[in-house]
């Protein structure tokens, strides 16, 4: 057992409390002991802005209280002020409840959180406290800037909103570096406390907004120059100015160097609006990939997929598949192998049912959803991930080694003839059986559809001509600042059909090659913005009256 785990029954007669940090925004940077956590809640209170980051860790069933306003001063200037949680905690404690308490940053910086702990301890409720990683920490590591020199600098952390006037002068007066938490809108003032306590006006400062997300934003000045670098940057004045910043101040903070350090904001695609117009079950490991890059992936899917209209063909073939009638079996999408798996639920089979059966998979995400179901494939491409490249190792049909001569094919209504031509002109013999349909999907929501054809994306990923002719028969055209990207020849011949101009070709048909190949894009991009001088710009940025760009 883990010593971090929590020795409880799932239900006890006082319940017990997890205090959770969160982290500064950044959803992987939850630690191990945190999932654990949230994975066994039954009760999950978190404050807004962290609530979409735990929740994704969280059980479908967990209770998730709204956490009401009700501090005044807070309301009107816009800022929650969550101040019922404790009730809500001990309630749910009381009722033999495991909850969950998750804040921003570390629970030890939270004051609130730290009133809850001591509510606990008094009414005789268990807790335990889990660390996150506070802002001040995580988002100067993300924004390139390294709080300490080789010589081991002195650092301070403040808060701005409750910092004293002797707090002020003992930072004023000492060389180190100063962490300040503070807002946009009051970050100025902050610099003039310290100018004020003996800090020079040309000491460094670099001030980040939304760290550790793909919204961050951070300008380095001086204390004395911030204020006019954030109006010349058409932050301020701004109804968005209560956004919470961090601020670092400090000769030896390696402000300079940000240019070098600044691993997060120079990601190829950062804060890139990416559209994945696929369905969601495919489009999971594409957008993993797209994050890693730092790109914001949004889903639509352009295909909707259906059981075939008659599915006595799909069970003739599966009946088949048990009692010996094929030597092959071969599967060229995810969705086939949902399709025949979900026959095999329905007639209580299981992966054994594949045994003695040679099994072939058209590329890497069709034989990782048949390892899924149980099932290691004989043959996936050497090449060429497609119906040609399977068809390059496909051994022909030999009647001395090969008992039986027939290949089961479950795939789409719409698929192509090219395996079952290639497969009959191998000697085999091809029971080609439509296992599912495709139907073109629902638009996607109004907002959805006006950001496509008014270049509010950065780019769209077609991964087969089918998804071109969809997205654009159920959401429009995508606007000409966006750059598009094609999987193969014949996606980008039906996008510039279209009307389409394709700025990227996958080199090979692989939706993570295609991936990658917008990431270089991404990069080559930013290296010429870079080397002309340029500032750093999203395509959608380019658009005629586009807005300046958002912070929030």
């Amino acid at each position: 057992m883990s010593p971090t785990t929590t020795d409880l029954p799932a239900h006890s007669a006082s319940g017990f409390v997890t205090f959770l940090g969160a982290g500064p925004g950044d959803p992987g940077l939850l630690t191990l002991r945190a999932v654990e956590a949230l994975a066994g809640a039954d009760v999950l209170i978190a404050e807004p802005e962290v609530l979409d980051v735990v929740r994704a860790h969280a059980r479908d069933s967990v209770s998730t209280p709204t956490l009401t306003v009700v501090d005044d001063a807070s309301t009107a200037a816009g800022i929650p002020a969550i101040r019922d949680a404790a009730n809500l905690v001990m309630e749910a404690a009381r009722g033999g409840k495991r909850v969950v308490r998750a804040v921003s940053g570390d629970p030890g910086l939270d004051g609130d959180a730290g009133r809850e702990m001591l509510a606990c301890a008094s009414a005789g409720i268990r807790f335990e406290v889990v660390p996150g990683i506070a802002a001040a920490v995580g988002v100067p590591a993300y924004a390139g800037v390294p709080l300490r020199d080789p010589e081991g600098t002195d650092v301070r952390f403040v808060d701005a909103r409750t910092a004293s006037e002797r707090c002020w002068s003992e930072v004023g007066a000492s060389d180190g570096t100063a962490v300040v938490s503070t807002t946009l809108d009051t970050v100025a003032a902050a610099a003039g406390e310290l100018v004020a306590a003996g800090r020079k006006p040309d000491t460094p400062m670099t001030v980040t907004v939304a760290g550790t997300t793909t919204r961050q934003r951070t300008w380095t000045a001086t204390l004395g120059t911030i204020a006019g670098t954030l109006k010349q940057a058409k932050v301020l004045p701004s109804p968005d100015g209560h956004q919470p910043v961090i601020a670092v101040v400090g000769e030896r903070s390696a402000a300079a160097q940000r240019d070098q350090l600044a691993w997060f904001e120079s990601k190829p695609l950062f804060g890139w609006k990416v559209l994945v117009p696929r369905t969601k079950e495919q489009a999971a490991s594409l957008s993993d990939q797209l994050r890693s890059y730092g790109a914001v992936p949004h889903e639509v899917p352009t295909i909707a997929v259906e059981p075939p209209r008659t599915p006595q063909q799909m069970e003739r073939a599966v009946k088949g598949l048990v009692t010996g009638r094929y030597e092959w079996i071969a599967f060229t999408s995810v969705n086939a192998v949902k399709a025949v798996r979900e026959k095999f639920e329905e007639y209580g089979l299981d992966a054994r049912a594949f045994a003695g059966i040679k099994v072939a998979a058209v590329g890497e995400a069709t034989a990782a959803s048949l390892v899924d179901f149980g099932v290691k494939p004989d043959l996936v491409p050497s090449g060429e991930q497609s119906a040609a490249g399977l068809l390059e190792d496909w051994p022909p049909y030999d009647p001395v080694f090969d008992p039986i001569d027939r290949v089961f094919l479950p795939r789409a209504d719409i698929a192509t003839e090219t395996l079952v031509a290639g497969l009959i002109e191998l000697g085999w013999e091809v029971d080609d059986v439509t296992a599912y349909r495709t139907v073109r999907a629902s638009p996607p929501p109004a907002e959805t559809r006006e950001a496509i054809k008014g270049g509010g994306f950065d780019a769209v990923l077609f991964t087969s001509s089918s998804t071109v002719r969809n997205l654009v028969g159920i959401a429009g055209k995508p606007h000409n600042v966006t750059v598009i990207a094609c999987i193969g020849p014949a996606t980008a011949k039906t996008a510039e059909e279209h009307g389409l101009r394709v700025d990227v070709l996958s080199p090979e048909p692989s939706v993570h090659k295609l991936a990658e190949a917008l990431a270089a894009f991404g990069a080559a991009r930013r290296r010429a913005a870079l080397d002309a001088g340029d500032p750093v710009t999203r395509p959608s940025e380019r658009r005629p009256g586009a807005r300046r760009r958002r912070t929030t």
